[in-house]
């Protein structure tokens, strides 16, 4: 009979590009403090369209952070995940040109939709200027596999990799499918998810979901569990983080930040979100009984707070069936308030940040967010000092999928 202690998933590098900052260590100092970054949309041909506030990643110059071969093969999204999986790799003290060990290295990543803003562009030659003006990287770059491509190619790994497309909750989901490749003996997963919804074609698109807010007041634009809900704002970019091995990242002297705890998902369709009820509640439920954890145990719930009224009211009551008396107790948070929902990145932000919060012992506020309408302790106005060892967070995605994360703090995670 086999003694050795089964492996665990833990976090060891995090990097974070956001309309907040293009660092973990600026998109942190904005969730702890409360800041709002949600503003006018600026970009070059959404000027008529009804969408109106957004969450722009702003000052960020991808031909400073990434080679021009790259470039021309790829769309924004692209460009967003690339640089946050450098600064994961980084973070994580991990080398990006020729590790050690290749294959012991995957990268797993989310998508929403993929690269449209390039797909938009190639089209437009092909109807304006004929097939011979299009170009060749057409066919990869708006793929939702294309940031997992280019992130193993231009990072020299060549372990397992994929991509998870299951909605916004795939943010979550790929996470735990980086967790389990780890527990199956393969060394680190760079995981995470990105997005660039912020282009003409790529709004038009958004402007079908009924739950997307055309306030255009930014303070407004976006309140979930509020009486004023409605609707919520999208966003750009995401965060990749390093899901590694605890054995091998102690034996390389790495800091273990947090466990990869549980995870569950579940589906209940398109828009059916007094249905997500039971199967956001289900999702959990598979998620704390995966980590072992009692649902007194979960010290903060960063909330999927998608700010559609039927949908806020079926999540306040889904973590009030999971923990019950403790539900009134616990503290939530939802800092994509600040920075709008970036689809399969926002849940992967909202891991960052459950990490950051677990390390400061600072439970994040939700920005403009001040007259709640649930029977939830939404934490407000400014951030709450507490002892926190269990983070739950919760994602649902527009075509009905539901996801759950349990994250446990590291044992050395005090930076």
């Amino acid at each position: 009979m086999s003694t050795e202690r089964p492996r665990r998933a833990v976090v060891t590098g995090i990097g974070v590009i956001a309309p907040s900052g293009l660092h973990a260590d600026a998109y942190w100092k904005s969730v702890r403090e409360g800041l709002g970054f949600l503003d006018r949309i600026t970009r070059e041909g959404c000027e008529e369209l009804p969408l109106k506030v957004a969450g722009e990643v702003r000052g960020f110059d991808a031909s400073d952070l990434i080679e021009d071969r790259f470039l021309v093969q790829t769309d924004r999204f692209s460009h967003y995940a690339m640089a946050a999986a450098q600064l994961a790799l980084d973070d994580a003290g991990l080398a990006r040109e020729n590790p050690e060990e290749p294959y012991e290295i995957g990268v797993v990543t989310a998508a929403g939709s993929g690269g449209g803003e390039f797909g938009q562009r190639e089209l437009q030659k092909l109807w304006g200027q004929g097939s011979k003006f299009v170009g060749p990287y057409q066919s990869i770059a708006w793929f939702y596999a294309a940031s997992t491509g280019q992130i193993s190619i231009r990072s020299g790994l060549k372990g397992p990799c994929g991509v998870v497309a299951s909605d916004e909750a795939g943010g979550l989901d790929a996470i735990a499918h980086a967790a389990r490749g780890v527990r199956r003996g393969t060394g680190a997963v760079l995981v995470g998810a990105a997005e660039a919804p912020l282009a003409p074609y790529s709004m038009v698109c958004q402007l079908g979901y009924p739950e997307l807010s055309t306030v255009e007041d930014p303070d407004r634009a976006y309140r979930p569990f509020t009486a004023g809900a409605c609707g919520f704002v999208p966003a750009e970019g995401g965060a990749m983080l390093v899901v590694e091995d605890e054995s091998r990242a102690r034996d390389r002297g790495a800091a273990v930040r947090a466990v990869v705890a549980g995870h569950g998902a579940t589906f209940t369709g398109a828009s059916r979100w007094e249905e997500s009820r039971e199967g956001l509640a289900h999702a959990v439920r598979v998620a704390l009984d995966e980590a072992g954890c009692a649902p007194e145990e979960v010290d903060v719930v960063f909330a999927d707070a998608l700010g559609v009224p039927e949908a806020d009211r079926a999540e306040a009551l889904a973590i009030a069936d999971v923990l019950g008396a403790h539900a009134g107790r616990v503290p939530v948070t939802a800092p994509k308030t600040g920075i709008g929902r970036a689809y399969c990145g926002a849940p992967v932000l909202d891991t960052a940040a459950a990490v950051f919060a677990m390390e400061h012992g600072l439970v994040p506020p939700t920005p403009n967010v001040f007259d709640i309408c649930h029977d939830l302790d939404l934490v407000m106005s400014r951030a709450r000092p507490a002892e926190l060892r269990t983070a739950l967070v919760l994602s649902r995605g527009l075509m009905g999928s539901n996801a759950a994360l349990v994250v446990r703090r590291g044992d050395d995670s005090a930076r």
